[in-house]
């Protein structure tokens, strides 16, 4: 690895020779700019304004650009010599808990290499110490031009350095951040802490970047003279979600199935209960029914032969009120006690009613339907 710094650690009043090596390399995978027409190469040259002519870049140097836009030359000298302690020098100013350092703040990762023979014992010094505390060092250095901010902490045997943004480089989260009034639901959370469960745990490493793999392909495929592979039939996006219990549902279901695990339809009956549907399973798979909505159609009940009520069935009839007639109307053909029953119960457990109405057949065939009172 190719050092790109060179300086030291002051620890105190230890100061470790170190080489400042980029601990991180990018894979992806780059294109060249090319004319359309003929495929020749797109290339940037520098001109120098007054002798209108390219430059190399031994000959072009930096300048700080003011306010009227004259230019003020500043050379690698200027800056080396600053009176500052961090020109060649990782300043360890604090030791902090990791926890404390918001990864917001994380920039470029660093290895920090002992520079020489000497350096290894306080270098190690340093390591042992902070594996021991089991806290980070918090450092300002100097690098390119500007002061930074590093945090030190130990990767297997080496210390690492990550630079840190100055806090007021972290913009604030107050245009960001939704400002609608909504109220998540405990049954929505619950759901979305098993879909967390259900998800699990993934080993880092095995993961990998298949977008470049696709990319590698196409290139090798073109330049054999090859069709390019055509992209997998999914699903297409979904437009808005209108019902987000039963998006978790599935998604729970359908995370469980990718690990080859089994499903259960209760999640869904439960599911149909919350939104006002009723739960059939079929196959182990839950299929939410909606009731038909308020005021619309239903099925004409059927009509019950049988003798005339009871002298008791009449008081019971009578004492029923105008709502009783909108109850009728849903569950006509039960027993008045069951009819009584639904209208305290609501019109939603309309369905479990039906089951116990069917129970009391030989009941229901000795009472006759209330007779509406004529005009």
């Amino acid at each position: 690895m190719r050092s790109i710094w060179n300086g030291a650690i002051s620890f105190g009043l230890v100061s470790i020779p170190i080489k400042l090596v980029n601990a991180t390399e990018s894979h992806s995978i780059s294109f060249r700019q090319i004319h359309l027409d003929d495929g020749g190469r797109i290339r940037y040259r520098k001109f120098c304004e007054l002798e209108d002519r390219e430059v190399t870049t031994g000959e072009i140097g930096k300048a700080y650009e003011d306010g009227d836009g004259s230019l003020i030359p500043v050379t690698d000298e200027d800056l080396a010599s600053l009176p500052i302690p961090t020109a060649r020098t990782i300043e360890i100013v604090a030791f902090v808990p990791a926890d404390r350092i918001d990864p917001l703040q994380m920039d470029t990762a660093y290895y920090l290499s002992a520079n020489g023979v000497p350096a290894a014992k306080p270098y190690i010094l340093l390591r042992e110490a902070l594996k021991r505390s089991r806290k980070v060092a918090i450092a300002k250095f100097a690098l390119r031009g500007r002061e930074r901010l590093g945090m030190l902490r130990v990767v297997d045997d080496v210390i690492a350095m990550h630079g840190l943004l100055w806090p007021d480089e972290i913009r604030g989260t107050d245009e960001v951040a939704p400002d609608a009034n909504v109220t998540v639901r405990d049954q929505e959370l619950d759901l979305a802490d098993a879909l967390m469960d259900t998800l699990g745990e993934v080993d880092l490493t095995d993961l990998h970047d298949d977008y470049r793999d696709a990319v590698e392909e196409l290139i090798a495929a073109k330049a054999s003279g090859e069709q390019a592979p055509a992209a997998p039939a999914g699903e297409k996006a979904g437009g808005k979600v209108l019902d987000l219990m039963a998006a978790l549902e599935k998604s729970v279901r359908a995370a469980k199935e990718s690990r080859g695990e089994e499903t259960d339809g209760a999640t869904g009956a439960k599911t149909g209960e919350r939104t006002g549907g009723k739960a059939e399973e079929t196959g182990g798979t839950a299929e939410v029914t909606p009731l038909p909505a308020r005021g619309s159609a239903r099925t004409a009940p059927k009509s019950v032969g049988g003798k005339k009520s009871t002298s008791t069935a009449k008081k019971t009839a009578a004492k029923k009120t105008a709502t009783k007639k909108t109850t009728a109307k849903a569950s006509s053909g039960t027993t008045a006690r069951t009819a009584t029953k639904s209208t305290a119960q609501g019109t939603t457990k309309g369905a479990a009613k039906k089951t116990a109405a069917k129970k009391n057949t030989a009941t229901a065939k000795k009472t006759t339907p209330r007779k509406r009172a004529s005009a």
